[in-house]
């Protein structure tokens, strides 16, 4: 069974920098990519030259009820009937579709295949326990938040915010909250949900490629 931290793998991807001899990159986070690329970037801020965000959360204002309510109780329980009202409730087939498609203005553009394909890796042995278990260790993020927005402040990197604002999971009130800590702020609201790329993704490449020619160079 598969029994990854955020931890484990904020190691795994910061080791792999290091074999690719990455003395200086930007990084993109995204949901789960967020508290992984905010562990690197804490730990070697020398190395960051920029920060893409769209809907990866640092801060407590991102993570409302009633959303996180479940959650905040499996934390407090993770008992093996917990594990499976979690399990009914989000990693089945509507609980993946929902993710892609509450908050986007037009359904009919996001491709099917994304739902599906989630679906069939879940199938995989030891992938369902392997999501359970990510989740329960989710809650030792937030312990981590002071540090990442201290981070933020002293560092000050360059940082583009491109976010579904409809996203129910992260929502627009966690984009905001960057303002707080970060001076040199790109900041971009999309109207859609926590798959931003999945119906704006010319959008957000063309906002990424004027913020890299900016900051990191042609």
């Amino acid at each position: 069974m598969f029994h990854y931290t955020f931890d484990h793998l904020a190691s795994i991807v910061d080791q792999f920098t290091h074999a690719l001899k990455l003395e200086k990159f930007t990084l993109y986070v995204q949901d789960y990519g967020a508290p992984i690329g905010y562990r690197i970037a804490s730990a070697h801020p020398e190395r960051i030259s920029g920060i893409v965000v769209q809907n990866g959360n640092a801060y407590l204002d991102g993570l409302p009820d009633p959303y996180w309510q479940p959650i905040r109780a499996y934390w407090a329980d993770p008992s093996p009937e917990a594990r499976e009202r979690i399990a009914q409730a989000a990693l089945t087939l509507e609980g993946y579709k929902s993710q892609y498609l509450i908050g986007v203005k037009d359904p009919s553009a996001i491709s099917p295949d994304t739902w599906t394909l989630d679906l069939a890796s879940l199938g995989r042995a030891g992938n369902k326990d392997a999501q359970l278990n990510l989740l329960l260790d989710y809650q030792n993020n937030l312990a981590l938040y002071p540090k990442w927005h201290d981070y933020f402040r002293t560092s000050q990197p360059p940082m583009l915010i491109a976010w579904g604002k409809n996203d129910v999971c992260f929502p627009a009130a966690g984009a905001e909250a960057y303002k707080r800590d970060i001076k040199d702020l790109e900041f971009h609201l999309l109207d859609t949900g926590h798959f931003a790329l999945e119906d704006h993704c010319s959008v957000i490449a063309d906002l990424m490629l004027a913020f890299l020619d900016k900051h990191v160079g042609k």
